[in-house]
């Protein structure tokens, strides 16, 4: 497993030599572009409409828009210059509880390990923190940008989350899908709640899988069952009578 990051974790006079590492490898089912002729992958190329040219990557630049056909243009060089010098540390600002954060500003998590084995300050940081229910709150340069970043203890190790920042989230105040007040029965509400209450368990995650991605394979390989269609109830206090008893009659033949 290769690193994403590699620096330093930095707050008063200690420094922790640190790796990141992304939690997650998104299983992705993929379909390649081909020629509608003669099923050849298509290729893209870096093309100038002016120059009518395809341009070379060393010859690529970077333009930020000020105005209609005018660009501020930087270099890779120029752009690297313009990266602060410790951008191979995470500086912890402050120690505060997770419960401050709104959830909507989690952004990226990845785990956080010491860049080499039995490093005590990386120990040490991780049993404080569980210890005193505190995350570290901290900023990180990674992928080009400054993130706002949290750490907290997570069983044998660190976890990092990277932030938004509190302006780059829609409010959910702004979507006129919501403004109108809907009024909702009694009767609704108990089957509802009653719904719920019914439905209420754990859910054994190991076994659920992308059953999209399940079904395209299938038709690949030529396995492929047609599936029946369920007829789907037209008024909601009808579909929530049904979904109560049907969940009844699967728990009962769950028991037997």
């Amino acid at each position: 497993m290769r690193a994403v990051w590699k620096g330093f974790i930095s707050f008063g006079l200690v420094s922790i030599p640190i790796k990141l590492y992304s939690v997650a490898e998104p299983k992705q089912f993929s379909f390649r572009m081909l020629c509608g002729k003669c099923h050849t992958p298509l290729k893209y190329k870096r093309y100038c409409p002016n120059c009518k040219k395809e341009v070379a990557w060393q010859d690529v630049v970077y333009g930020f828009k000020i105005k209609e056909n005018e660009w501020k243009v930087f270099t890779k060089e120029k752009l690297s210059k313009l990266k602060p010098e410790k951008a191979d540390q995470i500086e912890i600002i402050c120690f505060t509880d997770i419960n401050f954060f709104d959830p909507l500003l989690f952004s990226k998590r990845y785990y956080i390990v010491p860049a080499k084995s039995k490093e005590k300050a990386y120990f040490l940081l991780k049993e404080v923190l569980h210890a005193t229910a505190k995350v570290a709150f901290g900023k990180i340069i990674m992928h080009e940008k400054e993130h706002l970043v949290i750490i907290q203890a997570y069983k044998s190790g660190l976890l990092l989350t990277t932030l938004y920042y509190p302006y780059e989230l829609r409010k959910i105040e702004q979507l006129d899908e919501l403004k109108e007040k809907v009024k909702v029965s009694k009767e609704e509400f108990e089957l509802a709640k009653k719904l719920i209450e019914t439905m209420t368990k754990e859910p054994e995650l190991e076994k659920y899988e992308d059953t999209f991605v399940k079904k395209l394979k299938e038709l690949i390989l030529g396995k492929a069952k047609p599936s029946a269609a369920k007829p789907k109830p037209e008024k909601l206090l009808e579909a929530l009578k049904l979904s109560v008893k049907n969940v009844k009659k699967l728990k009962k033949e769950e028991s037997e």
